[in-house]
């Protein structure tokens, strides 16, 4: 295993989406087509892809966690933009922080401050 690369979130509506997680995240797409939209953030993929229903069950047994300088700034922002909250800022030790939001089409999107976090070659 070399480490995470991407994570895809699926929605309903490709369009606003694009422009919800371009917002979200700061970052305008790299590649834009009817079956994909694709975002570089900080070296990573955040990929978008259409799905019909957004009203079926999504799994919440696992969640990405997207590196953040300010933990509380960010939740604010995501949840002024229109998501919903999902798991508050909580300190899991020391001083690392993590919290989550759904967005617009119920998919979880963590956040995570950890000072301590390097990536390794």
């Amino acid at each position: 295993m070399l480490g995470l690369r991407t994570t895809i979130y699926k929605v309903s509506d490709l369009e606003k989406a694009k422009d919800w997680y371009a917002k979200a995240f700061d970052k305008q797409p790299y590649f834009d087509e009817p079956f994909y939209i694709g975002y570089n953030i900080g070296g990573f993929e955040l990929g978008l892809q259409p799905r019909d229903n957004d009203g079926d069950q999504k799994t919440e047994a696992a969640i990405s966690y997207w590196g953040v300088d300010n933990i509380n700034n960010t939740y604010q922002k995501l949840l002024d933009l229109g998501a919903s909250e999902y798991e508050k800022p909580t300190n899991v030790g020391g001083e690392i922080v993590v919290a989550s939001v759904k967005c617009p089409w119920n998919n979880i999107i963590g956040i995570i401050y950890n000072p301590e976090f390097k990536i390794e070659n």
